[in-house]
Formats: C-alpha cells, sequence, structure tokens
C-alpha cells in the first residue's frame, strides 16, 4: 500500500507540476490552429485577388499551412519543456538527406514554381523550347505537357523549361511572315514584286497595318531572292501562310516568271 500510494503521490506531484504547461500548450495550439485558418483562407484570398494560376494557388496554400502547423507544433512542444534544439537539428538532416535524393525533382519542383509566378507562357499558347515545340496543354509543378503539331504528347522537364531559351509564338497578338521566293536573273523584277504585293492586299486576313513590302532581298548563285513581309493575328498566321506559298507559284507561272529549281543533267558514256 505504501508503494502505491508513493506512485500516486509522485503521479499527483506531477500533474501538478505539468498541469499547467499542459494547459498552456493547449491554449497554444487551439488558438494557433485558428490563426493559421485565418492566415491560409487570407493568403488564398490574396492569391486570387492577382490572378495567380489555380495549380500554384493550390501549392502554395498548402505550402503556407504546412509551414504554419510545423512551427506551431514547435511552439507546443517546447511549452511541455521539450528542447526543440534536438528535434530542430533531426528536422534539419531529414530536409537534407531527402533534398540530397530528390535534386532533379527539387529542381524541377523550384521550375514549375518559376513558370507559374513569372508567367512566360499560359494554357493554349505555342511555344518552341529545350528542342521540343507545341501548344501547351498543362502547366504541372514538376512537368509542362505539350502537344506537339503532329498531336504527340511531349513531357518536358519544368528545371530545364525554365533555363532554357523559350519562343512564345502566341505572346503578341499579331506575327510576322518573312517569305522569301527567288527568281531567275531573266525574270521581271518589278513584276514579280507588284505580283507578290498583289497577293499579300488581296488576302483579308493579312494585315494593312503594318503594310506588305517587298525587297531584294539577295542577289543568290542561281536566283534573285525577293522578301515579302507581312503581318497577321496569331490565328490566321498558317492560313496565311499555306495562301503564300500557293498562289505566289500559280501566279509566276501565269506571268511566266520562272523559280528557278536545281537541275541535273547526266551524260551517256559511248
Amino acid at each position: 500500500m505504501e508503494l502505491v500510494k508513493d506512485y500516486f503521490q509522485k503521479l499527483l506531484d506531477l500533474g501538478v507540476d505539468y498541469s499547467p504547461k499542459l494547459l498552456v500548450a493547449l491554449l497554444i495550439y487551439f488558438i494557433g490552429i485558428r490563426i493559421v485558418r485565418i492566415f491560409t483562407r487570407i493568403s488564398k484570398k490574396m492569391m486570387i485577388k492577382r490572378e495567380l494560376d489555380i495549380t500554384l494557388q493550390y501549392f502554395l496554400s498548402s505550402l503556407i499551412n504546412i509551414s504554419l502547423k510545423v512551427l506551431l507544433f514547435i511552439l507546443v512542444i517546447a511549452q511541455l519543456g521539450v528542447q526543440t534544439s534536438s528535434f530542430i537539428a533531426i528536422l534539419g538532416a531529414a530536409s537534407l538527406a531527402i533534398g540530397l535524393s530528390l535534386q532533379g525533382s527539387l529542381a524541377n519542383f523550384a521550375g514549375g514554381v518559376l513558370i507559374l509566378i513569372f508567367k512566360p507562357f499560359k494554357v493554349g499558347d505555342f511555344i518552341e523550347s529545350v528542342g521540343v515545340s507545341g501548344t501547351v496543354k498543362v502547366i504541372g509543378i514538376f512537368n509542362t505537357l505539350l502537344n506537339t503539331v503532329d498531336n504527340q504528347l511531349a513531357i518536358v522537364p519544368n528545371g530545364k523549361l525554365s533555363n532554357d531559351t523559350i519562343i512564345n509564338y502566341n505572346g503578341e497578338e499579331t506575327r510576322r511572315k518573312n517569305f522569301v521566293v527567288g527568281i531567275s536573273y531573266g525574270s521581271d523584277i518589278k513584276k514579280a514584286k507588284e505580283i507578290l504585293l498583289t497577293i499579300a492586299r488581296e488576302h483579308p486576313k493579312v494585315l494593312k497595318d503594318p503594310e506588305p513590302v517587298v525587297f531584294v532581298a539577295e542577289l543568290g548563285d542561281s536566283s534573285v531572292n525577293l522578301s515579302l513581309r507581312i503581318w497577321a493575328k496569331n490565328e490566321d498566321f498558317w492560313d496565311v501562310n499555306f495562301y503564300l506559298i500557293e498562289e505566289t507559284k500559280l501566279r509566276f507561272d501565269q506571268a511566266k516568271i520562272e523559280i528557278p529549281f536545281p537541275q541535273r543533267v547526266i551524260h551517256q558514256a559511248k
């Protein structure tokens, strides 16, 4: 009985000693959880107001929420008398080990965050980078999915994408086409230039401002190269491009303007 009494007395003393710390720790926890929820809600509203990408909103909200909860956990165990220095050291060592084992994934993750923040392109844009070109289908945290012109799915790591040159063909509303065609040295240059300008001006999707221009770009080895520069909206660019190629050939044939092409003469040995 004496042993049981000593045990309960020690338990009672321990409860008396730790009950204030426990109550304060619980108070810190419940107040802290409420503050975390409020802060997370406010940060999410700010991101919506700034019109951040929905993927980035979800990721940043989760990151803020988890970080604040980890901080709250450290405050609670510190209130209970646990040595936080050793706990933080263990947490740091674990983070370092995980970081070293996931270097490539972390680089892709960082690249994805940069893309979502700075928005060099958006879903639906046609881009070219790291030797791949296509329409952006999905911008993920680790990878960006491109739909190539031949309807193949290209998965590009965000780490490489964020560190490489990106050409965004939809970055501007309009786009210039530099159409180069060669004519023979015996053809009428002025007539060829008039035909090219007429073709450009007749197409309704070729912009009037800036107006189409044509000039002699180069005196080549076997041709006089003419350059026609026109402007069109992004959505009309390829229609105009294919129209120029076909219509130039047809009208040059009608006007007897020769487009030189390589020829090979074969002599039969006697």
